[in-house]
């Protein structure tokens, strides 16, 4: 599993960072992707904060 974040496409809720801190963190005011997820935990966390995401700014490949 591979994440990204459009950061055209980001608002900088913080919806992410909530949900899965150990992935995302939010650097001038946008999401980035702090490491690529290592654990079924993280990449159950990725998926939730996928859904939360109001804009559909973060993509798994």
């Amino acid at each position: 599993m591979k994440v990204t974040v459009n950061k055209e496409t980001c608002i900088g809720c913080g919806s992410c960072v909530a949900i899965c801190p150990a992935i995302f963190e939010l650097k001038e005011g946008k999401s980035v992707v702090k490491k690529q997820p290592s654990s079924e935990k993280e990449e159950s966390c990725v998926k939730d904060a996928v859904e939360a995401c109001p804009v559909d700014a973060i993509k798994i490949s």
